[in-house]
């Protein structure tokens, strides 16, 4: 459970500051972490109710 908390803020943090370097190419890279860890904790999350 800890784990999924600082997965999540991690990734919260990555999309926010990817979404600030707008038009730099970086900053979209950033962002398409931040969403694919994002992806993970929701799969880790999903993956105790299977």
């Amino acid at each position: 459970m800890v784990l999924m908390l600082v997965l999540f803020v991690l990734a919260l943090v990555l999309v926010v500051s990817g979404w600030k370097m707008t038009g730099q190419l970086a900053g979209l890279g950033i962002m398409l972490v931040g969403v694919a860890l994002l992806l993970a904790v929701l799969a880790l999350y999903n993956a105790a109710y299977d």
